[in-house]
């Protein structure tokens, strides 16, 4: 813990872009013997453990104010359980690329959130022509002209429901959980340990009811996939992020989703053999272009540039 605190936080930025980003990759494999909620709940179990051996280890403490337990329950829930189980549905629908690009929009729709819930941060030309282009980027990555079989429009859904729950959790998180002084590790294993609680009796009853059967034999693949996307995707990567958010705020540590869909990407094409629609990176390029847009590192016309400090959480 000691290395990674003297460890530039930019550096845990990059980590964390490849680990969410291969984590697309890790659900297709985890999807193949088990259910969506199945692979929620198994990858934050995985992370929870993992999180609280590092914080055995390094000897933190988890949270004592219930004030704080309250807040992680929320964070618990935006962060972990309900956009971990909307991205493994919506998997079962698209490709674990498709599903990387739609998580590039998670900057933009922390915007959206903060200027819905802070209005007193008046938004500026830049940042109502950011949301606008990524509106349309969204219709670009889908290839709306094509149209969209129910099943796969339902997917593409579950993402952008998954992100939204992240246009939440960040600012929410940077206004509520940094301000509190607790170490980034204190903060990931009560928010991980939290949303696996939180899904412990949906498991169960799904289970109960006949739709938690297993597809067996479960393959080695599945396995590897399972146990890297929880200690990985779940467990070391809200360490990194929490980390991030700390100290560079909501709206920089959102912007993680700008490198996500390049290993996703690259992850999904090598390893499952995916195919990538021509206008699927393209839309990906117009979500970047929509970000530095609203991040006012593209001038809109007659207008002030506004730093992307500016979109973060007052407080």
């Amino acid at each position: 813990m000691q290395a990674l605190r003297s460890t530039p936080w930019q550096l845990s930025f990059v980590a964390l872009g490849a680990i969410w980003g291969c984590s697309f990759l890790f659900i297709k494999l985890g999807l193949a013997s088990f259910t969506p909620v199945q692979v929620a709940f198994g990858r934050l179990v995985i992370g929870a453990a993992v999180l609280l051996l590092i914080a055995r280890a390094t000897g933190t403490p988890l949270p004592r104010r219930r004030s704080t337990w309250r807040h992680l329950a929320v964070v618990g829930l935006l962060f972990c359980s309900i956009p971990f189980t909307l991205f493994a549905w919506g998997e079962t629908q698209v490709s674990s690329n498709l599903a990387g690009i739609i998580n590039s929009f998670t900057p933009l729709m922390v915007l959206a959130v903060v200027l819905a819930a802070f209005p007193e941060q008046r938004p500026g030309p830049e940042r109502v022509v950011g949301l606008g282009v990524g509106f349309v980027a969204v219709l670009v990555v889908l290839g709306v002209w094509n149209g969209l079989g129910a099943g796969e429009a339902h997917g593409a859904l579950a993402c952008l429901g998954a992100i939204t729950c992240y246009g939440v959790a960040f600012p929410y998180t940077r206004r509520y959980l940094a301000p509190t002084g607790e170490p980034p590790i204190a903060i990931a294993t009560g928010q991980v340990l939290l949303g696996a609680l939180f899904l412990l009796p949906v498991v169960a009853g799904t289970a109960l009811a006949g739709n938690g059967t297993v597809t067996t034999p479960i393959a080695s693949s599945t396995v590897l996939g399972m146990l890297a996307l929880g200690a990985l995707g779940s467990g070391v990567a809200y360490l990194l992020n929490t980390r991030i958010l700390i100290e560079a705020g909501a709206t920089t540590a959102s912007s993680v989703g700008y490198l996500t869909p390049l290993f996703s990407v690259l992850a999904g094409a090598l390893v499952l053999g995916e195919p990538l629609a021509w206008y699927q990176p393209v839309g990906g390029a117009i979500v970047l272009l929509g970000v530095a847009i609203s991040q006012g590192r593209v001038r809109a016309p007659r207008s002030r540039r506004v730093r992307p400090a500016e979109a973060d959480v007052p407080g």
